[in-house]
């Protein structure tokens, strides 16, 4: 499954893997969200709703480019930096460019949607 991430200059194209989690990911699509700043290196969002962890691995390790979601807080985020394995932390899918776009300082608008 493909998603496109439209920011005010750029896309990028994402790929997703097939999940309970990723699922109830797609069923909010389209969204709009602003992504945030956290530690430098992720940018995150809450989402409007919380996704399912059913089948779920209890967390992982994330590198550049890792779309995921954190169960604790009801967020997705997106890695900017590689990071340390978290628990908690569920694989959604990977971008599948460079990021250098999501990679800057301070909020990034994204409307996500799901590609035909």
């Amino acid at each position: 499954m493909k998603i496109r991430l439209k920011m005010e200059n750029t896309e990028l194209t994402a790929t997703l893997i097939d999940s309970k989690t990723t699922q109830d990911f797609i069923s909010l699509l389209p969204l709009t969200l602003t992504l945030e700043d956290y530690a430098g290196t992720e940018k995150i969002s809450y989402l409007p709703n919380r996704l399912s962890i059913e089948e779920a691995p209890s967390g992982m390790d994330p590198s550049v480019g890792d779309i995921t979601y954190y169960a604790p807080w009801g967020n997705m985020a997106i890695f900017i930096r590689d990071f340390e394995y978290s628990n908690g932390l569920v694989l959604l899918g990977k971008v599948d460019s460079d990021i250098e776009a999501l990679n800057v300082p301070g909020p990034v608008s994204v409307m996500i949607e799901l590609l035909e």
